[in-house]
This record gives structure tokens, sequence and C-alpha cells, in this order.
């Protein structure tokens, strides 16, 4: 049943512009910008993969691109930000492509902070709602179908030197542009289209059912969640499926416009700290993290949840499963989801935080850590909006269940 809320907001003031061969507009989307001497921030991965050549060579000569710089890392933080704001200043840029993932674009968002508001000290702008001005042009150009950071006023930098992660939000962070191209993410490895994409689902499960949700936001979330599911094993069987690519990237967009306007709950917000203590991937723990995120809010959103099992599974199940097992069966189905995953990537992609590996073989997530963990996450302005309150007794909870793989003991949840 479709509940209108009282009062509700939705808005995506990004340009979209996607398909199979769509590069070849940005020179258009500079000028319509005013725009001429754009700096392209990307990372030495993206680099490599050629895809920084293929942009280069759909923008052609009518564009001078002033610099090309690949020093980001994995984690955006406060010094690469700071370093490349220096970088665009000395340059003489107008503006930022910004080609690659999540910390890419990120990254893009800090450094336009800084260089707009003339700033050398991007922590005065941190939080939400401290921009009051427009910025200089981005277009963003994201090469993993998972972030929706191309459609999103947030960004998250990483503070290295206090083990946290700092959230910028304001709507002058979006993007004038994305553009999604579906050559940009044809060379992803199964294992990074794997958590790339179940980012993406979290964003959009999450929104369906924290507090924010709303019937716009709701179509967008459920449409996202049908074609990840629809596509993304597909994709991992045949990697040079284009039109699977572009549908998993348009998923990825449609899931960060549904969380923008109906934000994300406890998943984020342990997932953040799981990354800020642990360096663990991002969509990794948000794949781990998902179900437990649905168990602990059931008593709140069955219903909502039990909605979810629709987009997932498909009518023909939906219809067959009594209401009361629906959000059960929703939960098992990411369950299932998670396992075929690992079976796809060989092992890599994670189904508990206790078996997660770096390259080195050596465990991520420490048990000892857990602890450290769920007091990270009491700091996190994500969990704002999930249905039910958490303490550091409830993270621990949770993070214990996760990092041996378990169900959630839904009876020791104290509700609120």
């Amino acid at each position: 049943m479709i509940v209108i809320p009282d009062y509700y907001e939705f808005y995506c003031g990004v340009n979209i512009v996607a398909g199979h061969d769509v590069l070849e507009r940005i020179p258009e989307l500079l000028g319509i910008m005013g725009a001429d001497a754009p700096m392209i921030l990307t990372d030495k991965g993206v680099k490599l993969a050629g895809l920084a050549d293929i942009l280069t060579k759909a923008i052609g000569n009518d564009i001078s691109i002033k610099t090309i710089e690949d020093d980001v890392p994995p984690d955006s933080d406060l010094n690469t930000v700071n370093n490349l704001a220096g970088i665009y200043r000395e340059k003489g840029c107008d503006s930022i492509i910004a080609l690659g993932g999540g910390s890419v674009l990120d990254t893009a968002k800090g450094v336009n902070i800084l260089v707009s508001e003339k700033s050398d000290n991007i922590l005065d702008f941190k939080g939400s709602g401290a921009l009051k001005h427009k910025l200089k042009p981005l277009i963003a150009v994201p090469t993993t179908a998972g972030t929706g950071s191309e459609v999103t006023m947030a960004a998250v930098i990483a503070d290295k030197a206090n083990d946290r992660k700092l959230l910028f939000g304001s709507l002058f962070l979006l993007p004038d542009a994305a553009v999604i191209d579906s050559r940009m993410t044809m060379t992803l490895p199964p294992h990074i289209t794997a958590l790339t994409a179940m980012d993406a689902l979290t964003h959009a499960v999450e929104a369906s059912y924290c507090l924010g949700r709303n019937p716009l936001s709701d179509s967008y979330a459920h449409e996202a969640i049908e074609m990840i599911n629809r596509d993304l094993l597909k994709v991992l069987k045949t990697p040079d499926d284009k039109d699977g690519r572009l549908a998993l990237a348009t998923a990825a967009t449609m899931a960060g416009i549904a969380f923008s306007n109906s934000p994300v709950g406890m998943v984020h917000t342990l997932g953040h700290s799981v990354g800020s203590v642990c360096h663990a991937p991002h969509g990794t723990c948000m794949a781990i993290l998902l179900p437990y995120g649905m168990e602990y809010n059931m008593h709140k959103r069955e219903e909502r949840i039990g909605e979810i099992l629709l987009p997932l599974a498909g009518p023909d199940i939906f219809a067959a499963t009594p209401f009361n097992l629906r959000a059960e069966k929703a939960v098992a189905h990411i369950r299932k989801l998670n396992q075929e995953l690992s079976v796809a990537t060989g092992g890599i992609h994670g189904t508990s935080l206790g078996e997660l590996k770096d390259r080195d073989g050596n465990k991520m997530v420490l048990k000892e850590k857990l602890p450290d963990i769920a007091k990270t996450a009491m700091g996190d302005g994500t969990l704002f909006y999930n249905p039910e309150d958490m303490d550091y007794e409830d993270f621990l909870m949770v993070l214990e269940a996760a990092y041996e793989g378990v169900p959630l003991d839904r009876s020791r949840i104290k509700c609120g």
C-alpha cells in the first residue's frame, strides 16, 4: 500500500546524460557552463585501465585540458583534497571533470569546495548547509556502478589522523552533469562489479524503508533494486554485456537519486565505521551489513521491507509469499545473493566481516576491533534517519553477528 507522507521534498538538479557513447557530449556540456579549461581528476587504476585515454579522445581538441591528476587514493582524504586544490589554482583551471568511483567523485567535490570558496580549510564546510554559493562547474563521469555520487549532494572525506570520515552536505555539491557511459565500466573486474553494485543496492533498499522515504524516492529505489537483481549476476557471467553494464550504471544513478531524497540509515552508519577503523572496502561492508540492517529495523518497518521482495524476487514469488513472511524472505534473498556473488567472484566477495581479507591474505576486521567500530559509529550522522534508535550495545550486537555471519538475534533488540 502506498502511503503518502504529510510532507516530503524531492529534488535532483543534475543533468544526466547516459548511453553507450556519450562522452563526446562533454565539450558541449562545458560550453553551456561557460568553461573550457578543466582539470581531470582520476586515480591510477582508472588511468591504467585506459579510461582516461578514452575520455580525452572523446573530448578531442575543442577543450584545453589543463591537467590530468591521478593521485586520488581509494579513500578520499583531507591531504589529497588540499594538494589537488593547489594544483587546480596553479594550472589556471576553471572546471573539474571527475573520472572514477566514489573516492574520485568525493575528492572532486572537496576540491571544488576549496577552489570555489577560495579557502585552504575544508573543515570550515563540514556537516550540512555550510556552503552558501554555487561552486565551479563539475562534470561527474563514474567508472563504477555503485556509489551514485554523480547525483548526490554529499561527499565523504577521510580524516586519517583521527580515524574518522567527515560528511559534507549541500545542494551546491551536486555535479552540474553526470555522464553515464557504458564504456567506463566495461573493464571492471568481477569482485569490483559485485561490491559496487551491492553498494547501489544498499542505497536503494535503505532509501525504501528509512524515515525519509516518499513515493518519488520509492519509485527510483524499487526500479534500481529490480535492475540490479536482474542484471548483476548476468554481467558477472558476461562482462562485455554493454546493455547490462549500462543498466547497472543507470541503477546506481537511480539509487543515488533515491537516497539523496530518502537518506540511508544504520547499514551506512556501521559501514562507514568499519571502513574508518579497519579500511575495509565500502561496498563489501554494505553487502555484508545490509541484511542485518533489514533485520534490525523489521519490527518498525516490516511492511516496507516486505514490499522490497517484489523488485528483488519478482511478482510470482511476491504473490505466493504470505504477507507476514515477505520481509523475512527479502532478507533471505539478499543473503542468497551474497552467497552467489561469492561463488561468482571465486570467494573474493565477502559474506561476513570475519572472513574479509586484504590482498596479502590478512584479516581486515579483527574481532577485538569491534568495540572500536561500535564507538566510532556513535558519531555518524547517517543514523538520524534509521527507523530504530541504536546505542553502543546495539551496534556491538549487530557487529558481532555480522562478524560471524549468523542471523541477528532479534529478541535482543531494545525496541524504541
